[in-house]
């Protein structure tokens, strides 16, 4: 199966919630290396340490990272993570949703991160309105990239990314919805707070929560 395709635009949210103060900073899918690019920019002397399971973007990643290893994190031996134990930011951009068990891996960073430490992703929501759309008339359809990425292996709700790091060891301190202009979505908004009410749920809150086509968090060691 391909990869997402490569891109050299940062997402400027992410860079937002990335402590200024972070000396060793560890992306997980660094893909182009743009995020690293624009973090050192601002902090050039921060260790930035990129990481990419496709070869070929781990060479574009080097341009920017002080290190890019080709590497499946979920594969990653216990040399690895004794010596990433001093990294005191993991950066994962649209790539916890790519893991067989994300749960896992954010467990193990939850054991060797320093307790100053934190967790940056952004992550796709599956709850957003043309995902519901969607699936009311059955078009479940993979694509090649965007909310229905073809190498999505799990999906998660503003309500579940909360779980996911409450589950594993961590808190969310700060989160950002990224919220954009859309067509059409006026028209669905109504029938999501009406099916919402059938299901015993807070209409408003359907509705908010069908809105970002991400969010962005920073989640620290509870």
């Amino acid at each position: 199966m391909k990869q997402t395709p490569v891109h050299e635009q940062h997402n400027p949210d992410l860079l937002k919630v990335i402590p200024i103060a972070s000396k060793k900073i560890i992306e997980v899918g660094c893909g182009s290396g743009a995020l690293a690019r624009a973090f050192k920019a601002l902090a050039p002397g921060c260790d930035y340490l990129g990481i990419e399971i496709e070869p070929n973007y781990a060479e574009l990643g080097k341009r920017y990272c002080d290190r890019c290893l080709t590497l499946d994190i979920e594969s990653a031996s216990a040399e690895f993570w004794n010596e990433c134990s001093d990294r005191d930011c993991w950066v994962f951009g649209d790539t916890l949703e790519h893991l067989k068990d994300p749960w896992s891996i954010l467990q193990r960073i939850r054991t060797v991160i320093p307790r100053s430490g934190t967790v940056v992703a952004c992550i796709p929501n599956a709850q957003h309105w043309t995902l519901q759309a969607k699936l009311s008339v059955g078009d479940f359809r993979y694509q090649a990239s965007g909310l229905l990425d073809q190498t999505h292996l799990r999906w998660f709700t503003r309500q579940t990314i909360i779980e996911m790091f409450d589950q594993t060891g961590f808190q969310i301190e700060e989160g950002i919805p990224r919220i954009f202009d859309e067509a059409g979505r006026e028209s669905f908004l109504p029938i999501i707070e009406q099916m919402a009410k059938a299901a015993g749920g807070d209409p408003k809150t359907a509705v908010a929560d069908a809105l970002p086509l991400q969010y962005v968090v920073r989640a620290i060691p509870k």
